[in-house]
């Protein structure tokens, strides 16, 4: 097994080894999407305007539903798979900018996938706004050569053109949902109809031919809907819809309730995570309750809960009140641009502490990447460039915790260090908060996020694979770092066993 990040820098990707061959997979031409550039955001309006004017995806999502139920779908929404009691899935999340991120996940991904059963994208299948005419270089592409079925579940950029590409592409080829009424006049939703953004009339011509990457009679997987369960071995996994603003409409809410019942383990994958950079987000169920609610509660026996949407790989193990203990997971790591994990303040959550916590890329190799970036950015690279040993020197001093990594040569944290660090919204302890401050975290990690244009190796991708039996699910989440070794042998940058019983 190669070393990971949390053995040796090398095995994090620093120190400049050989480039991985994963670009002989990609495109001759390929758009690289900037966060920073205002048409994409022009493009990727409908978030806000749903915050601003009220939220329709709910309404959306039951238009849908009830159309796949009238062409045959199953009511429950349960996919029944007849796979052994021992068998294997991967989950991979935030997957879809076709870029180099991306496609530096897919060696490491094939190999580590041998012998699953099927996958499931947690999240963000395409980005900027889920066009169907960017499944061909950023879905059909990337995976053709994974030989099982690929279910997903939508994230809030597949809604910002009401998910139409999504359900042709999942759900059996869905065919466009009628137009509605125009609101009424003079009211926000008409104001957000107005401005909201549509596909356009020629998207998704290409579609067909795209489809042709990933036809084989193995490969094919059809979905009864934006949300669904999968029967398979000794557990049920469920996935559920977010939306585009991280809740669950009453219907939904209702159907979690109905499928969660039993004494069968279950797993849940959602769009949006339970626990997230060191919070508690149950997400919110309309008309009351929240999914957390009936994930925790211990007769509908979950035993983990899987999250995409943070570009990142966290994991909270909760106890619970009666005595079992639940993993809460973020797995959003798959190709879209990673998001800090030096931010994240010291742990302590629900009873998590530092010690119980895991998260990948390491806070000082977040810190690193991000100082690195900046100072290419802001054409201040010897003043603002932190070494990876310094990034893990001033994280382990603010946290108040030992260096992640096996020490290497003591670094002296200089006032410089400590600048940067503060700078690039560096997480601290809970007794070294100042009551007020800017809030240079929320700013710089939503503002400020890299464009995947200026990225290179390593990447600090990730997804996992989770071996399941009739005693245990193992989960283990592999980096992919865009260099040749780590795609050779993709490192395991934690692993735990959750215990079925």
């Amino acid at each position: 097994m190669s070393d990971s990040s949390r053995d040796t820098a090398e095995g994090a990707g620093w120190g400049g080894a050989d480039r991985g061959a994963y670009q002989r997979l990609m495109p001759a031409r390929v758009e690289k999407i900037s966060w920073l550039n205002p048409r994409t955001l022009w493009a990727a309006r409908n978030g806000v305007l749903a915050s601003w004017f009220g939220d329709p995806t709910g309404r959306t999502r039951g238009r849908w539903v009830a159309q796949r139920a009238a062409a045959g779908a199953p009511a429950d929404k349960v996919i029944r798979r007849s796979d052994p009691d021992d068998f294997s899935f991967m989950v991979i999340g935030d997957t879809g900018e076709g870029d180099d991120p991306q496609y530096a996940v897919v060696p490491g991904f094939l190999r580590a996938s041998q012998g699953t059963s099927f996958a499931v994208l947690a999240s963000d299948v395409i980005y900027p706004v889920g066009s169907a005419d960017d499944y061909g270089s950023k879905f059909f592409r990337p995976y053709r050569d994974y030989q099982a079925p690929v279910y997903a579940i939508p994230g809030n950029h597949d809604w910002y053109e009401d998910l139409g590409a999504f359900m042709r592409v999942f759900c059996d080829d869905a065919p466009a949902l009628p137009a509605e009424p125009a609101p009424r006049l003079f009211s926000g939703a008409r104001l957000r109809s107005w401005l909201w953004h549509r596909p356009s009339a020629k998207d998704g011509e290409r579609l067909a031919e795209a489809r042709k990457l990933r036809s084989g009679t193995g490969q094919r997987a059809v979905q009864p809907g934006p949300y669904w369960a999968i029967d398979t071995g000794p557990v049920r996994i469920i996935g559920i819809d977010t939306g585009l603003l991280g809740s669950l409409d009453a219907e939904q809410g209702a159907w979690l309730r109905e499928v969660s019942q039993g004494p069968r383990p279950k797993i849940l994958i959602t769009g949006s995570p339970l626990y997230v950079d060191g919070e508690h987000h149950p997400c919110p169920i309309d008309g009351g309750g929240t999914v957390d609610d009936i994930v925790s509660a211990p007769e509908h026996r979950y035993v983990a809960a899987i999250g995409g949407d943070i570009h990142n790989y966290q994991r909270y193990p909760v106890r619970l009140a009666d005595g079992r203990t639940l993993q809460y997971v973020v797995s959003g790591g798959g190709g879209a641009f990673m998001h800090a994990t030096h931010t994240i303040p010291r742990v302590s959550v629900a009873g998590v502490t530092e010690q119980d916590f895991r998260c990948y890329p390491l806070r000082g190799d977040s810190l690193a990447f991000y100082s690195g970036l900046y100072g290419r950015r802001l054409r201040l690279r010897r003043f603002f460039s932190l070494t990876e040993a310094e990034g893990q020197a001033v994280v382990a001093e603010r946290l108040g915790i030992p260096a992640t990594r096996t020490p290497g040569p003591e670094v002296k944290v200089t006032r410089r260090i400590r600048l940067i660090a503060g700078l690039l919204g560096t997480g601290s302890r809970p007794d070294r908060r100042r009551r007020f401050r800017l809030p240079v975290r929320k700013i710089y990690t939503q503002l400020f996020s890299p464009s995947s244009a200026t990225y290179s190796p390593p990447f600090f991708k990730c997804f996992l694979r989770l071996d399941v039996s009739p005693e245990s699910v193992r989960l283990r989440c592999f980096a992919a770092t865009g260099n040749l070794a780590q795609e050779l042998n993709p490192p395991v940058e934690d692993e735990v066993t959750i215990p079925l019983g």
